[in-house]
């Protein structure tokens, strides 16, 4: 059983240490071809990433697996760990919407054009519906389905779009900062929602 092995020497503990080794090669391969200019090792970084998720996710089921020998047939125990991992995602989404409040006390808001100002508006529009469809998911005990993989989608493009907006426009470099700052919180606000939604599906169907 590799879930209570000391020393971080089993398999899991191996799995999981190679990923923090390719988060690691990810962030400085990324960033070299960033300041290099080289765009072919960018797209390696972007292809690679698929190979980490598959990498995750069997490192999940395993864990899962090696889980369910050490507490077998007990829904329960498997919903309060499966619990534990969607807390966090809910409390880095939490933590987002407080950054976009800040910009509102900072009164960023009237420094936005009606164009950027809509993007930030259709933007909330699309998260706020993918966490309105995680919630209900997670009352119904069942799979959102792909339908979040579209809106995420759809948020990476208003993110592009508001970005491509902020870089066309007059304005302070400080104020540009910010606006490009809120599309990434909102951006990311998707993703949390993206992580959670899988994480309901592996919850056993009586967690509500």
């Amino acid at each position: 059983m590799s879930i209570a092995t000391h020393g971080r020497s089993g398999p899991l503990e191996a799995g999981v240490a190679r990923l923090f080794a390719l988060v690691s090669e990810a962030l400085a391969g990324a960033t070299d071809a960033l300041l290099t200019g080289e765009a072919a090792q960018g797209t390696r970084v972007v292809t690679e990433d698929e190979t980490f998720d598959q990498l995750s996710g069997q490192l999940c089921e395993r864990i899962w697996d090696d889980f369910d020998h050490l507490v077998p047939a007990n829904d329960e125990v498997r919903s309060f760990v499966g619990l534990l991992l969607v807390v966090p995602d809910l409390e880095r989404s939490a933590d987002l919407a407080e950054h976009i409040a800040q910009r509102a006390v900072a009164q960023l808001g009237p420094e936005i054009s009606p164009v950027r100002r809509g993007i930030v508006e259709r933007m909330s529009q699309v998260a706020l519906q993918m966490w309105h469809e995680t919630a209900a998911s997670y009352a119904r005990g069942t799979a959102v389905g792909n339908v979040l993989d579209e809106a995420d989608e759809e948020l990476d493009i208003l993110r592009d779009r508001l970005t491509q907006e902020v870089a066309g426009a007059a304005m302070p470099p400080s104020v540009a900062a910010q606006v490009t700052l809120v599309g990434r919180f909102y951006e990311r606000s998707g993703d949390h929602a993206v992580n959670v939604a899988r994480r309901i599906e592996v919850l056993p169907a009586q967690h509500q």
